[in-house]
């Protein structure tokens, strides 16, 4: 007979844990980050983590620093430690003991509307060209583009409703003449493949219950950019950078761009300046400005 599996019991702590961030609605990807960090952390300290001191958390952040961690992920610890003694056993003296590590954030990679026009070119099928052209066309987020249904598509007021995007909320993003050609070309194609199911997805996998994963629209990517001979490291959410930016270039004003993109600051959203060359050539340098009033040209005070 063969062996059961032998399933290990949650802990109290860990159900309190996962209760206090589902009140506060998480993501299941971050509850499922936070309850690692805090079972790494109880590994490291061979006890259960609610019997720490200020001491065992400097020590395990020296150990994550001596052992190769990265910022981002250093960091990611911290928050979900934070979270699990500031709240969950209510010892913010703890909470505070955990620090953060500073560390340059690097400008996004952005295409430019040519390269972007051929890596939609590029596509591995009509699919993925209908898919990579909603995601600069719409600028979302590939987990809101792989989780699209074909009755988010509304063309009548040429909108995308996006449900649940990041941080749970719902918006609308922008649905363009053009993007929406192509996504009926897509859906004409889908049909005759029998894979668009009423009220299904817009972007199938291969079994038409399921959607596209996030890998698969790497993959899909990936394989437009090689094919296209873009040596820049391409993702899907180069689109969403690529969308931002150029919006930007073209003059929309940065808070009708913050709309479109879902965030919930301008901060986050004012990123983009820095990487949209034509707004910056268009600025006039206050060097230039000199040599114009020495020849009359503009007023000192202009």
């Amino acid at each position: 007979m063969a062996n059961q599996p032998v399933h290990q019991p949650v802990s109290p702590l860990r159900v309190r844990m996962i209760e206090d961030m589902t009140v506060r609605g998480f993501a299941e990807k971050t509850r499922r980050e936070y309850v690692r960090v805090v079972k790494s952390f109880s590994a490291f300290l061979r006890r259960s983590p609610d019997q720490a001191t200020a001491e065992d958390l400097r020590r395990f952040q020296l150990h994550q620093r001596q052992s190769g961690v990265q910022p981002p992920g250093f960091n990611s610890s911290v928050s979900a430690l934070r979270f699990f003694f500031g709240v969950t056993l209510d010892r913010p003296d703890l909470a505070r003991r955990l620090t953060f590590i500073p560390y340059p954030h690097k400008l996004p990679t952005v295409l430019t509307p040519e390269e972007v026009a051929r890596l939609l070119d590029a596509a591995p099928g009509p699919k993925y060209k209908a898919a990579l052209a909603t995601g600069y066309g719409a600028g979302l987020r590939v987990s809101e583009l792989v989780a699209l249904k074909i009755t988010d598509i509304d063309s009548t007021r040429m909108l995308i409703r996006v449900e649940r995007g990041k941080g749970q909320k719902d918006r609308h993003a922008m649905l363009s003449p053009q993007l929406l050609e192509l996504l009926r070309e897509w859906w004409r194609e889908g049909r005759r493949r029998g894979v668009m199911l009423p009220r299904g997805w817009l972007f199938p996998s291969r079994n038409p219950i399921l959607p596209l994963s996030a890998r698969q629209m790497n993959r899909g990517v990936h394989a437009a950019a090689q094919a296209a001979g873009i040596t820049k490291r391409v993702t899907p959410h180069t689109l969403r950078h690529s969308f931002a930016t150029h919006l930007l270039e073209q003059g929309v004003d940065i808070r009708v761009i913050q709309v479109l993109l879902g965030h919930a600051k301008l901060e986050t959203t004012s990123l983009y300046a820095q990487v949209a060359t034509n707004t910056i050539r268009a600025v006039v340098s206050p060097l230039d400005r000199i040599s114009l009033v020495a020849k009359g040209e503009a007023r000192p005070d202009a």
